[in-house]
């Protein structure tokens, strides 16, 4: 048997079919042209998931055992809706009833940064573990929380937004509307804009160089390059990064403990030169030292395939 896992974004619908142990079997997207109305778009994720299948041979929708989407947004698994999404105008949306009309299989829905935890706990970098938090580094802070194959995402499914933990509650301004939040110091779009501003403010650094005096250019990769050159100033903007990273982590690791944290998103491309820095900032912070530094800190390994596949396992945290 087979499952369909589909990604839901502002700008592109994928999809893929998924075997039980994660492989891709065949994969698509379109546009989610998302100034539609919702019921155009969620009989586009129908119909993509109906032509990826048609397309396949040697697999018909008898093969099909269910389809998980991943949206942003605040999900209601329990009736397959999205309460809200302000990026694709979702209020109260009925996802399960409206793909129904067009494939008669279970469908389940979850919260995209919750899904791609799953992902990566089913069948990525945390499958051997029974506790995993997955924070992914980009626009913001995305985060997913699984204890013991549960989803914890609280009694209203809008639980474990982490990048929104305040870490100085005097801080900068979140979109959001509190002040401090993780994610203004820890994204992938944190770090270009500290980037961006040290480069202005230091004409000689590298990290002008790299971007050929362009600061529109920067991206969350130049900073690390301009360090490992040697640039003081480059150096300067990662360490502070790397702190502020370690804060948020030792937060999550002093409420759940859990045995790894997966590192996704642009930043995690980096390696040992983000890890590495990393733990000797946590053992700094952490409470108990290094005695009690046990939770792994890996970075994903299903990229931007977390949230199909993690998508398509939806079925094994909701099924009943």
């Amino acid at each position: 048997m087979y499952n369909i896992g589909i990604d839901l974004g502002g700008t592109n619908i994928a999809a893929a079919i998924v075997a039980e142990d994660g492989t891709i079997i065949r994969k698509g997207s379109t546009p989610t042209m998302n100034e539609r109305q919702q019921e155009a778009i969620i009989k586009d994720m129908a119909m993509l998931a109906i032509k990826l299948v048609e397309d396949e041979a040697g697999i018909s929708m008898d093969d099909i055992h269910s389809i998980g989407v991943g949206s942003p947004g605040t999900p209601d698994p329990v009736n397959g809706m999205i309460v809200y999404a302000n990026n694709l105008n979702f209020h109260n949306t009925p996802i399960r009833d409206e793909m129904q009309k067009y494939i008669n299989k279970p469908i389940f829905v979850g919260n995209d940064a919750n899904v791609a935890a799953l992902g990566e706990y089913e069948c990525g970098s945390g499958s051997s573990y029974n506790d995993l938090v997955a924070i992914t580094l980009g626009t913001g802070v995305g985060s997913g929380v699984i204890i013991n194959g549960t989803i914890i995402d609280g009694s209203f499914y809008g639980g474990a937004e982490l990048g929104h933990v305040s870490i100085n509650f005097n801080g900068i301004v979140c979109t959001c509307g509190r002040k401090g939040c993780w994610e203004q110091y820890s994204s992938a779009s944190a770090l270009i804009r500290d980037a961006k501003e040290a480069a202005k403010n230091n004409p000689e650094s590298k990290l002008n160089e790299l971007v050929h005096g362009d600061l529109t250019k920067m991206n969350a990769k130049i900073p690390f390059d301009a360090a490992q050159a040697g640039d003081k100033t480059a150096q300067e903007v990662i360490s502070q990064y790397i702190k502020h990273l370690a804060v948020g982590l030792v937060n999550v690791i002093n409420i759940f403990q859990p045995e790894v944290i997966v590192l996704g998103g642009g930043v995690s491309a980096q390696g040992d030169n983000l890890i590495q820095p990393l733990h000797k900032e946590i053992i700094n912070e952490i409470y108990g030292g290094e005695k009690a530094f046990k939770t792994k800190i890996q970075v994903a390994e299903l990229g931007n395939d977390a949230g199909i596949i993690g998508a398509a396992m939806l079925y094994k945290a909701y099924e009943k």
